[in-house]
């Protein structure tokens, strides 16, 4: 299947976003040779900083495969911005509401078409402390397993330099350099076939995320934690915290007797 045309908005967006890009950051971008030349498939990148997708459609435009983005529906609604969200082809998400499930169609329509759809399987900026990749949501898996396509793991790093993660003012001195590198396909074809129950899709998830944790092993030349950051699990045990640190605080003061143990009386 040929390669869907770039496009007017795409290519407007590029002429905007490129030369602050190219001033604010340099670039070590490696295993665009991965990127499929032909044919619907996923990208699944790991998310450290609110520039980053920014860069990593810089970095992906470059290879001439675009990707679609999945974004917060609210960009889609208003002025200029909505207007290129729109004209891009970026697909809305629609949280906590009836449409919740239309993204996930849409991601799908966008890979049997033969276009890119770029997942951050995080969800959300990696809570991790030392910015590693977190445990992933589901959607990139469904998506992979419901179409077959290739999912090209991608990790990058140098952004959160620039703007660290939930930071409010970019470090711009001294320049930074914006780190990619896309591995091969992930072999998810133990799954196929199979039915897609929460377990699968888990388990198909780990997968995933194990492979983008491994490109950024790489980048970085260490090794990440064994488990990964699960955000839900920090929660649960920070209630957990929470609650001992009341019940301890309302428990009645210990009280001591006056005489000495073992003292007659």
């Amino acid at each position: 299947m040929p390669r869907r045309r770039i496009g007017f908005w795409y290519r407007l967006a590029a002429v905007i976003c490129k030369p602050p890009l190219v001033v604010l950051i340099k670039r070590d971008w490696r295993g665009m040779e991965n990127i499929p030349a032909e044919g619907g498939f996923i990208t699944a990148v790991n998310h450290n900083s609110h520039v980053d997708p920014f860069a990593y459609a810089h970095y992906q435009y470059n290879t001439g495969r675009v990707p679609r983005f999945l974004a917060k529906s609210g960009l889609f609604k208003k002025g200029f911005v909505g207007a290129a969200m729109r004209g891009t082809g970026q697909i809305p998400v629609y949280r906590e509401s009836t449409d919740a499930l239309s993204a996930f169609r849409a991601a799908i329509d966008a890979v049997e078409r033969g276009e890119c759809v770029a997942f951050y399987p995080e969800g959300t900026l990696t809570r991790d402390p030392d910015g590693w990749p977190m445990t992933g949501k589901t959607g990139a898996a469904r998506v992979a397993l419901q179409t077959k396509c290739p999912v090209i793991p991608v990790a990058q790093w140098g952004c959160n330099e620039l703007l660290p993660p939930y930071a409010k003012k970019p470090n711009l001195l001294p320049r930074k350099t914006h780190q990619v590198l896309a591995g091969p396909p992930v072999d998810l074809s133990r799954f196929y076939g199979r039915e897609m129950t929460a377990e699968v899709l888990k388990e198909a998830t780990e997968v995933i995320m194990a492979a983008v944790t491994r490109q950024l092993e790489e980048i970085r030349g260490e090794k990440a934690p064994e488990t990964p950051y699960d955000p839900r699990r920090e929660r649960i045990e920070q209630r957990r915290r929470t609650q001992a640190q009341a019940q301890a605080q309302s428990a009645p003061p210990r009280t001591h007797g006056t005489q000495a143990e073992g003292q007659s009386t």
